[in-house]
């Protein structure tokens, strides 16, 4: 039950019937009325103007008549300038509740919510893309989030989407880590260091850019360039001629590499248990970058790509407004757009029916995904245009930018366990876990940590560049996770005491609704179209907005209303039917940013 289907129908109606003007209903535009005027709907008229040949106002005002007067959908509307908002009948609302208070799969279901809508594409969503060389900071958190955030919006809204994750476990970044390790480490496991190993392997790739920038300052004093010290500094040849040996398969090399990224998969895979994210598939960029130098190889012979002198192979993408982008290096070795030509490939080809890859990265390689995706259009590739770059902004702390060689990153690990303790402080100076046992104590700080840390980040549009605020986050009013979790508690808390008052589904019958009683559900109503538009737009922002929309119109109700009363059994069970709607919407919005909301706090 879908009101502005037909409220567009009738519209094209009216302008048939007032103006002779042919407009197709499916291309009227109906926007949800700002909340500073009285209304449900609203119409802007101008593009009918012209051919009314009459004022905005005076052609508004003929819309509207001619709408209430079908006694249909409209009970009433008003014009401010060019704009016709439309209230829809109250019984309409009602009998809206009605259905879905009994059948909840028209409001979840998209195929039910949407069944002249809804399309079901195959999709795939790349995040997380770690390197073996660190742990993961904040901005791979935000990644991770949003990722895992956006493949669960995707799927809820009908499409099947695979999510999956590539390991950057090669190249020179991995082999510095290695090297150093490898020069100073002396033996050194994260068993006799008591350190997770991503976090160990991390030090050593600190270690590694503080050595060499101590080699290129002495260079520097003898009186060297900044280029000639670059070039001559020992590690810089070391470290290249171990990526050299690693791509001839050297056997020692490989060992260690194969030891050293060991380390860093289970210290990955605590984290992710910890963000609560996961993967359907995990793509290495060892077993993938040989597949992009063939594509390089042979699209070299076809003229796609030309080589250098030093034997260095390029494409030239100026003709589309980019630069000449190296694929090969003059020693053989890949770079990062070698293998992410090999593994678009390989999952194209895995996946027969793929519409679109999304590639969830920062925006600072935006060029990056462009030059990809031209590659691929002058390579022929029928699916060059299915590759998208949900690009997002970084994040900022109040300290500043993060820097990982240096070792100034937010370490993600440190992240969660502080906001964890943080949301522990916050729930025990509430007071009011004297019933909970050490577990459930423990769940629930997790649950409201990860809340606090998650809604915080995924509230803001992923175009945007944010500042996290770790304080600010846990605050149980505004805002915030811990607010819409709380307010999913309460409405168990009322719900439990009216089972117990009116029993199991108690009978309401029609009744005229108040204020706030339609305000829920009218937002009730606009799920469906939130989940549509938050996967249309890739932005979990919208879902996150909405469920703390639907958080704060249930605490208005909740304050200006008794819900449960002995006295008034079938208004108290209208109300409750309400409150446990709201719950169910409360509680699937959040799953779909990956937050868990408490039965009770």
């Amino acid at each position: 039950m879908r009101f502005e289907k037909e409220i567009r129908i009738l519209i094209s109606e009216a302008l048939k019937s007032l103006y002779d003007i042919e407009y197709s209903s499916s291309d009227i535009l109906l926007q949800e009325t700002k909340k500073e005027f009285v209304g449900d709907l609203t119409l802007v008229v101008f593009p009918f103007t012209k051919q009314s040949k009459k004022s905005p106002e005076l052609t508004a005002e003929a819309i509207g008549k001619f709408l209430v007067g079908k006694q249909s959908l409209i009970s009433g509307f008003n014009v401010v300038k060019g704009f016709l908002n439309l209230e829809i009948q109250d019984k309409l609302w009602f009998d809206y509740f009605k259905k879905v208070s009994s059948d909840s799969s028209e409001l979840f279901d998209p195929a039910k919510a949407y069944s002249d809508k809804v399309r079901s594409g195959k999709l795939m969503v790349e995040y997380s893309s770690p390197n073996t060389n660190k742990p993961l900071h904040l901005g791979h958190v935000r990644n991770n989030l949003l990722g895992y955030s956006v493949s669960r919006i995707l799927r809820a809204a009908g499409n099947e989407v695979s999510m999956v994750n590539l390991i950057n476990d090669r190249g020179v970044h991995i082999c510095k880590s290695m090297l150093a390790w490898q020069k100073f480490g002396n033996g050194e496991t994260p068993q006799s260091a008591k350190m997770k190993g991503d976090h160990l392997v991390g030090k050593y790739y600190v270690l590694f850019d503080k050595k060499y920038k101590a080699q290129i300052a002495s260079l520097l004093e003898r009186g060297l360039s900044e280029e000639e010290a670059d070039k001559q500094a020992p590690l810089q040849h070391e470290v290249q001629e171990m990526l050299r040996k690693w791509e001839a398969g050297d056997p020692e090399t490989i060992e260690l590499w194969k030891r050293m990224n060991s380390w860093v998969y289970a210290g990955f895979e605590e984290t992710y248990k910890a963000l609560g994210v996961e993967f359907d598939k995990i793509y290495y960029e060892s077993e993938t970058y040989l597949l992009g130098k063939e594509i390089a190889a042979k699209s070299l012979e076809q003229g796609v790509f030309y080589k250098k002198e030093d034997g260095s192979i390029w494409i030239d993408l100026t003709d589309v407004g980019l630069d000449n982008k190296v694929v090969l290096r003059a020693d053989g070795t890949s770079v990062y757009i070698t293998q992410d030509m090999g593994t678009a490939q390989l999952r194209f080809d895995e996946n027969p029916g793929l519409e679109k890859l999304i590639y969830v990265v920062g925006n600072e390689q935006d060029y990056h995904f462009k030059v990809l995706k031209e590659i691929f259009r002058k390579l022929g590739r029928p699916w060059a245009d299915g590759l998208y770059h949900l690009s997002y902004g970084m994040v900022d702390l109040p300290s500043g930018k993060m820097k990982s060689r240096e070792g100034t990153v937010v370490d993600a690990d440190e992240l969660i366990a502080e906001i964890v303790e943080q949301a522990e402080m916050t729930t025990k100076a509430m007071g009011k876990l004297d019933d909970y046992d050490s577990e459930e104590a423990r769940k629930l700080y997790h649950d409201l940590g990860m809340g606090a840390l998650k809604y915080f980040i995924l509230k803001v549009d992923p175009k945007k560049r944010m500042l996290f605020n770790p304080a600010e986050s846990i605050d149980l009013n505004g805002n915030t996770g811990p607010f819409i979790q709380y307010t999913h508690a309460r409405i168990k808390s009322v719900l439990s005491k009216g089972k117990k008052v009116l029993g199991e589904n108690p009978e309401f019958q029609d009744r005229k609704m108040s204020t706030e009683e339609k305000a829920l559900i009218k937002l009730i109503y606009n799920y469906p179209d939130t989940l549509q538009a938050a996967a249309e737009n890739l932005s979990p922002a919208l879902m996150a907005n909405y469920a703390y929309d639907v958080a704060k119109s249930f605490n208005h109700f909740y304050h200006d209303h008794v819900i449960v009363d002995e006295n008034e059994k079938e208004t108290s069970a209208f109300r409750l039917r309400l409150s446990e709607l709201t719950s169910a919407v409360i509680k699937q919005s959040m799953s779909l940013l990956g937050i868990a909301v408490p039965e009770r706090m």
